[in-house]
Formats: structure tokens, sequence, C-alpha cells
């Protein structure tokens, strides 16, 4: 079978461990059923079907450092992501790809970096931080801004906690609100309210900003008051990839496919492009 025809057709996979996140997220250890590594690469995602139920574009969570298996972290709120939800270990899943446009790591070596993850928007931005942090001698500064709803929200506790502690990061925390009862040491108010306070060299800084469309033009916004060009300024776009491969037309921008030419694209590239922010 050629590889042209194999990209519509599911790997059989293995559900090999889950952790619960918050009361509406799960994060997914997922091993292919051939034994060999997805091979992708930060900020790609996979086409994820469960039988008799549907198929689903998730982005994948974890580094590519990772080799033996990958993770998925998933809010249920729709009827693959709910199904998906209800699964146990061991259960089987189809996977489709890696697809689109990761990260590049490689131009991105030396450079110093200003990881900036709302909300769900973590979940991708998860794969290239711990992919950084494990080749970290190739990478200069790096800062973590990573805000989300209420403090009940937080993904990846245990390793936001290891990424206070650790001596070669700089992380800073937010949620945009704390209910009365719950405890709340952090910042209180939207990611923006945490750039003005980070001090970074512009020259060599590049921004990756994952989250909720709503958040981008505001992060970006506050990332040119503080002189970062445009073209330092790298994003990850959400739309609806529900090919993977550029046939249906459902995320696509103007002359853009988000799932072939993205999801991460330079800002540069896409501040004329209507709709796209």
């Amino acid at each position: 079978m050629s590889d042209k025809k194999s990209i519509y057709l599911p790997m059989p996979a293995t559900i090999t461990n889950i952790e619960k996140q918050t009361s509406r997220s799960k994060l997914f250890e997922i091993k292919l059923d051939s034994g060999k590594p997805l091979g992708h690469i930060p900020g790609q995602f996979v086409e994820l079907s469960i039988m008799g139920v549907g198929e689903a574009p998730i982005s994948i969570s974890s580094s590519p450092t990772k080799e033996d298996c990958f993770e998925v972290c998933v809010r249920a709120v729709g009827n693959v992501t709910n199904a998906l939800h209800e699964m146990k270990v061991g259960d089987k899943v189809g996977i489709r790809g890696p697809y689109g446009k990761g990260f590049d790591v490689d131009f991105l070596k030396g450079k110093d970096l200003l990881f900036v993850g709302g909300g769900l928007g973590i979940a991708p931005l998860r794969s290239l931080i711990n992919y950084v942090l494990d080749k970290r001698k190739d990478y200069g500064q790096a800062i973590i801004l990573y805000g989300c709803k209420e403090p009940c929200e937080l993904l990846f506790s245990v390793e936001v906690a290891q990424w206070k502690r650790r001596r070669d990061v700089k992380h800073y925390l937010t949620v945009d609100r704390c209910p009365d009862g719950e405890c709340w040491e952090g910042n209180i108010g939207v990611i923006t309210t945490l750039i003005p306070n980070v001090h970074f060299n512009v020259e060599n800084t590049y921004a990756i900003v994952i989250g909720p469309p709503v958040m981008y033009k505001f992060v970006i916004s506050s990332l040119k008051e503080k002189g970062v060009p445009d073209d330092h300024i790298i994003l990850s776009l959400e739309r609806h990839m529900k090919c993977g491969v550029g046939k249906c037309g459902h995320c696509q921008i103007n002359r853009a496919y988000v799932c072939q030419d993205g999801p991460v694209f330079n800002f540069a590239s896409l501040k004329d492009l209507p709709e796209a922010i």
C-alpha cells in the first residue's frame, strides 16, 4: 500500500494510562500497536477515532523525546471526546497522523523562548515545553506564562510545580478569578496581566502563544507593547481540522489550510489574513 493512500487509514492503538486532570479533562497515554513511535513534532495533531462513534482532531501533549508512546489531553465536549472519557486502560482507538506543521525546533535553537499558554492551550504547548526542557542546553532563556479561568481548571499541576522549582526556567501563573473558598496564592487576572512584569531580550526572544481564539489579539497587543516584532510571535490556531489532510476545507482560512499550512503559524504571515485572528 502506498504512503499516499495510508494517510486515510487509522492505525490501531491502545490506551496505556489515564490521568484525571480536572473535572472535564483527562490525560491519555496511547501506544501504537505496531510498537513504532508516533514520530511527531511539537505542535502537530492526530485524528483520533473510536469505532462506532467517530473521529476528532486532538493536539499531541507529549514531547517527541517520549518515544514509546504519546499523550493527548482531552476535554469532554463532544461525541468523540465524551466517548473517550468513558474508555479504560487497555481499550483500543484509531490514530491517523501526525498531521500539520509543528514548531521549528531547529530554528528555535539558541533563541530565548517565551511560552504563553491559556486554558487548554497549555496541552499542545506542553509538547514543546517538555521538548525544550529535555534538550535544555540547546535553547536560551525559557519563560512560561500559564493562565486558566479558576484554580480548579489548572492542568498538569505536578509539572507546573516542577517548573516553578527549576532554576533554568522562569514560571508565572495566573487565574482569571478565584471563587470564595478556593485556595490560591498566585496572581489573579487574565494572562496579559503577567506580560508587563516579565523581562526579556526582545531581539532574541520568540513568543510561542497557544490558547482560546479570544486570547490572541490581547496577547499580541501586549507583546507588541513590549517591542516584540511580528515575526517573533508564533501562534497555533484552533480550527475544526476534520480530515487532517487538506481535503474537506473545514479549516480553510482564505488561502490557508490550518491542517496543512499550520496549525503553527508565524504571526507575520497571518496579520493581513482576514479571519485568522
